[in-house]
């Protein structure tokens, strides 16, 4: 019997040995110094973006969450964007363009890395990091803004399909696909992509620390590879992801093989229950509240945001 209890003592000292010294483990790891590598997927848009069961696409929400962990993360020096995307919304790329503004400020090394795709607004984004890493096939480049539009009034005649709006103001279903625009309504969404069109020069040249005028020549809604890209003077080098790590280990003064730290690539569990709006449970509830409401005035502009794609 007292074997039996020396057995199951010692199992239980064995026990705590073991977790002890894997805390210590964990926590020397955590001050190793690190490169935090976070991913920029899909289309940018605000807000929780496009959720499902294996993340949250380019939702700012989660990229911000990302950029401000490493930022606040003692034992993060350098962080490496991962772009794979076609662009999005204007304002969606310019809130990470601020974050990743804020990151830099904070003396933290900032290097973008493209893969297939990092075009618009995935470019304002690469912009506005210390260096971009792009393969020689990489697709990037359009930059420039649209805002899209379709007129379907004479598609409704034909299936005997016509719509009345109560409205507060002549322009305020500018853009409805249900009539044509004005001439005057015409030229004030052109001043808005001129607009938007100047404070994307404006990154470019800031970042890429070239002559607006140039930076003009090159932006006319044009895609280049990566090859072409860097010839431009839009990229810095040619390499994959890896070679990107390491470079910016090396600037930042990390010594030996790189450390990663991906931060907040949602689960299952999270995608069901939150904390994302477009989870899954998020999406039930919300169509059959909508379903419930009925219609309800609404105060959302008709079409959709300025796309930089």
């Amino acid at each position: 019997m007292q074997r039996k209890h020396k057995a199951i003592f010692l199992f239980l000292v064995c026990g705590i040995v073991l977790l002890i010294g894997g805390w210590f483990f964990l926590r020397s790891h955590d001050r190793v110094e690190q490169i935090a590598l976070i991913h920029v997927d899909g289309v940018i848009v605000g807000g929780r973006g496009q959720g499902g069961l294996w993340g949250d696409g380019g939702g700012t929400d989660s990229i911000i969450r990302q950029i401000q962990a490493a930022r606040d993360d003692e034992t993060v020096r350098a962080v490496v964007i991962r772009i794979n995307s076609p662009g999005g919304s204007a304002p969606a790329s310019q809130e990470v363009g601020e974050e990743l503004k804020k990151l830099r400020a904070s003396g933290k090394v900032v290097f973008a890395s493209m893969g297939d795709v990092a075009a618009s607004g995935g470019y304002w984004i690469a912009a506005l990091c210390d260096r971009i890493y792009a393969n020689p096939g990489t697709i990037t480049g359009s930059i420039g803004v649209y805002i899209p539009y379709a007129n379907w009034q004479e598609l409704l005649k034909k299936i005997g399909v016509s719509g009345e709006k109560i409205k507060s103001g002549p322009h305020k279903d500018m853009l409805s696909p249900e009539r044509p625009m004005t001439e005057k309504e015409r030229a004030i969404v052109q001043e808005m992509v001129d607009d938007l069109y100047e404070q994307f020069v404006a990154v470019v040249a800031e970042g890429r620390k070239m002559d607006p005028a140039k930076v003009r020549q090159l932006a006319d809604g044009r895609i280049y590879t990566g090859r072409q890209a860097r010839m431009a003077g839009l990229v810095d080098e040619m390499g994959t992801l890896e070679d990107a790590v390491h470079a910016a280990a090396k600037t930042a003064g990390i010594p030996g093989k790189p450390v990663l730290k991906e931060y907040g690539r949602s689960g299952f569990w999270e995608a069901v229950f939150g904390p994302s709006g477009q989870s899954l449970l998020g999406i039930f509830l919300g169509q059959l509240l909508q379903g419930m409401e009925g219609a309800q005035p609404s105060l959302h502009y008709p079409a959709g945001l300025p796309q930089l794609r």
